[in-house]
């Protein structure tokens, strides 16, 4: 129950497990998603490194202009993500939604050459993330059918490593680039996109999708089901796990400071260069591959409430040294620990979270009950983007980033009570 769950998938049986193999821990597929997933955060992170200070400091955008911005980027997609889980369960397909939403942001990363204004930004990074929004459910939908209920978390863990070796290479990339480029952030866009374009064709050509003998027994078999209805959908939401799960991950959310906004506070705070600032993801993401794995296996063993309740108390811990250091010139240690704790975070959450859903939605709404749990957490974030740059420019980044921390604890608390273990579990 809750976190901790380690029963069978709901609707699962004995002849599929068989399918997935008994000694099989990881499967194949994963393992291409995961390339998929290494070639596309290449691109996107190029470009995410670069953002802020490109935004910030080049077109001289405020805290707050920033957060609405960063609110798109990391917003939108909550909305288009329940479309998208939706619409994967219910042609059945979820490579195709996949595919269309990795197809979408490549063709919106050329357009970042383009767009000079905030509105026309806006616009660029809403159509971006519709694509991030429709292909996270359905992907991840893949993972999970393709993996037993016992191995959720080391499968999860495995597919956000090798996507972090993207979110590693990508601004190592973009710094490179902008080292040897002389209209550097024009050529960081450019090499993205076509970055971009080679995530999509390796999907399209190595993604394997629904065989023949699968869709004539759904077609026509006896056990043939009619598509899912909407009314399904909104059925999962009577699911009390599901509810716990959708309800914490929506209450974090808001006390989630973005990654940008970390970025930056670390950059004024330790004193970090400019030409070194698009490196700092990367020190996030070297950890965030360290751990994903071990981490991702150790919430199948001892409870995924533990695991996930701790990532949220390394950020909180990141928060408090942020919060002590003078805004003035730093020491390393400061980059090196807030950055360790930060990969921490994410390698505790980023896959214990859809990890916990194998034993609580059916398979039939896998897609759905994902993006029901992740459209809370995002819609979340994007409110928290949108408060902190607010408040970052009435009061400065100091009192935002306390009243982030004193929310993190709060909610925490709460969660920590909400998404306790049944009777029997660790």
């Amino acid at each position: 129950m809750y976190l901790t769950d380690r029963s069978r998938p709901a609707g699962a049986s004995t002849d599929q497990d068989r399918r997935r193999g008994p000694g099989r821990r990881v499967a194949p597929v994963v393992f291409v998603l995961g390339t998929v997933s290494l070639i596309t955060d290449i691109s996107s992170e190029m470009v995410t490194a670069v953002l802020p200070l490109y935004l910030v400091s080049t077109l001289g955008f405020s805290p707050l202009g920033f957060g609405t911005l960063d609110g798109v980027y990391n917003g939108v997609s909550a909305l288009v993500q329940l479309t998208g889980g939706h619409l994967a369960d219910r042609i059945r397909n979820h490579k195709l939604l996949a595919g269309l939403g990795y197809g979408l942001s490549a063709l919106c990363k050329p357009l970042l050459l383009f767009a000079g204004s905030i509105g026309t930004l806006g616009t660029v990074l809403a159509l971006e993330r519709t694509g991030k929004g429709l292909r996270t459910a359905p992907r991840d939908a893949m993972i999970s059918l393709s993996t037993p209920a016992g191995n959720q978390g080391r499968a999860f863990g495995v597919h956000r490593a090798m996507d972090t070796t993207g979110a590693m290479i990508g601004p190592l990339a973009a710094f490179l680039i902008l080292r040897a480029a002389a209209d550097g952030y024009d050529a960081v866009f450019g090499v993205s996109a076509c970055v971009a374009a080679l995530g999509v064709l390796v999907l399209v050509l190595f993604v394997p999708g629904r065989g023949k003998d699968t869709r004539a027994e759904e077609e026509s078999g006896p056990d043939a089901r009619p598509p899912v209805r909407v009314r399904e959908v909104l059925g999962l939401l009577r699911l009390p796990e599901l509810r716990a799960l959708a309800g914490c991950a929506a209450l974090l959310g808001l006390t989630t400071v973005s990654d940008a906004f970390v970025y930056l506070l670390l950059q004024r705070r330790a004193g970090v260069g400019e030409q070194w600032f698009t490196l700092l993801p990367l020190g996030t993401a070297v950890v965030f591959l360290l751990l994903a794995v071990p981490v991702g296996a150790l919430a199948d063993r001892i409870g995924r409430r533990t695991v996930f309740l701790a990532g949220h108390a390394a950020l909180l811990t990141a928060y408090a040294l942020l919060l002590r250091a003078p805004a003035t010139p730093g020491t390393p240690v400061l980059v090196l620990l807030v950055l360790a704790l930060h990969g921490t975070f994410y390698a505790a959450t980023d896959g214990v979270l859809p990890a916990a859903l194998a034993g609580i939605v059916p398979e039939q709404l896998r897609a759905s009950g994902l993006a029901v749990v992740g459209t809370s957490q995002a819609l979340a974030r994007f409110c928290c983007s949108l408060a902190f740059g607010a408040a970052w420019t009435m009061w400065g980044d100091g009192p935002a980033l306390a009243g982030a921390a004193a929310g993190l604890l709060c909610c925490a608390a709460v969660a920590g009570v909400v998404l306790r273990p049944a009777d029997g579990d660790r």
